[in-house]
């Protein structure tokens, strides 16, 4: 799950979206972080950690390219959270727009945020990523962007072209995970550690 995936379910479990979307800037042991930021990291983790060992993302892993292989697991993250965008209004109360504006205010409140999201968080309001993912036109940008800050862009070669031929495939796979990993984080948040909480 990429940030708009991981917002929303920081929303249905009722804990901080701020820092549910530091997870994916923070690197290390939890304790190292201020306080109120420890249960949305962990929540993060548990969230990446199913995502990534679940058999319905590993069975889409495998329709994708051999020359993917390196970047289907982020192409995934990235379509789960488009296909979320598409069909916003079925998982959440809020307009996206309003809802993105809840997001980025969250984040800009919170103190003591990772370096990297802190760095980013002005980007990601003025060009209002939350919402972009919402269009077909927006995906294949983000593609394009995160291709150019990896290390490797080559691995993201075809990737758009892949996408768009397995749309239907990335759909049933979202649309039948995502309702999983909300009833999990809602779980996830009554059994957090006590030392995170």
């Amino acid at each position: 799950m990429n940030f708009l995936a991981h917002l929303h379910l920081a929303d249905v479990s009722q804990t901080s979206l701020a820092a549910n979307i530091a997870g994916d800037f923070a690197k290390g042991s939890i304790e190292h972080f201020p306080k109120h930021l420890q249960q949305g990291i962990w929540l993060h983790r548990q969230i990446d950690q199913l995502t990534d060992s679940h058999e319905l993302t590993k069975e889409l892993l495998h329709k994708f390219p051999k020359s993917l292989t390196r970047a289907a697991p982020i192409i995934i993250d990235l379509c789960f959270d488009h296909m979320l965008a598409k069909y916003w209004d079925e998982y959440h109360h809020l307009s996206l727009e309003a809802f993105a504006a809840k997001a980025y205010d969250a984040i800009d409140e919170c103190q003591e945020l990772p370096e990297g999201l802190v760095s980013i968080a002005p980007k990601i309001r003025k060009e209002n990523w939350l919402v972009a993912y919402q269009s077909r036109k927006g995906l294949n940008q983000t593609l394009a962007s995160v291709a150019k800050r990896v290390s490797k862009p080559e691995i993201f070669n075809g990737a758009q072209e892949t996408v768009k031929n397995l749309d239907i495939e990335i759909e049933t796979a979202f649309r039948t995970f995502y309702p999983q990993l909300m009833a999990y984080s809602r779980l996830w948040t009554r059994n957090t550690p006590a030392e995170y909480r």
